[in-house]
């Protein structure tokens, strides 16, 4: 796989050198920030009939009716180096590499990027940096608060990872999927360190673990 790490909808650091942005509100230069992003990332869209479109549009549409989603989604399939982002809270953009993978393998990806749509996560990251920038965004006030919203971002980036990967394991595992599937692809992906915006691989295999531990406990919701 070209791609190490499931990318989320965060955007965790803004150009805080930068002079300014014209008198935008913090959400719209997020939203800019995204935008531009997807605007990027169609670029490399796949053909609709394509193979790999296809099928991960199948797998797509079958996590579709099974979970419940706050706002209408939108999947697109490209080619590029990421595996599987969210974009603005409600595109779900995916590596066209993942019609190659497992059916789970392919589902737990898509539900993980589904988990970020369900639980609001776009929104949570909004609001964090509503907070710490409430008028508009200049250099001044963003010098000002760049430490300590840069640590509670990152922290509040490594929490919804959890969630999400939380998420798609409980998706698959009421779906009948094997419960082995995010440590199987975990281990076949290439192992990273712990970034600002994602714990590393073995933060993620040892959460996945205890997910699995609380599947497996006799007393276990089922």
């Amino acid at each position: 796989m070209r791609a190490a790490v499931l990318t989320s909808t965060l955007v965790l650091s803004l150009c805080f050198a930068a002079p300014a942005w014209g008198g935008e509100s913090i959400e719209q230069v997020l939203e800019r920030s995204q935008q531009m992003q997807f605007d990027s990332l169609a670029a490399q869209q796949v053909h609709a009939d394509s193979r790999e479109a296809r099928i991960v549009e199948a797998s797509f549409e079958h996590l579709l009716t099974k979970v419940g989603t706050p706002v209408a989604v939108r999947l697109m399939v490209v080619r590029g180096p990421m595996l599987a982002v969210c974009l603005l809270g409600r595109i779900v953009v995916a590596n066209a590499s993942l019609a190659d993978m497992s059916e789970s393998e392919r589902q737990f990806i898509l539900a993980h990027e589904l988990g970020h749509v369900s639980h609001g996560h776009w929104n949570q990251l909004s609001s964090l940096y509503k907070k710490y920038i409430p008028d508009e965004v200049v250099r001044q006030k963003t010098d000002a608060v760049a430490g300590p919203l840069g640590r509670e971002a990152s922290q509040l980036a490594h929490d919804q990872e959890y969630e999400a990967d939380a998420f798609a394991h409980d998706v698959l595992h009421r779906m009948g999927q094997p419960g082995n599937t995010a440590e199987l692809l975990f281990r076949r992906l290439p192992m990273v360190k712990r970034t600002a915006t994602h714990p590393g691989t073995h933060e993620r295999l040892s959460h996945i673990r205890s997910l699995q531990a609380r599947d497996n406990h006799p007393m276990a919701a089922r």
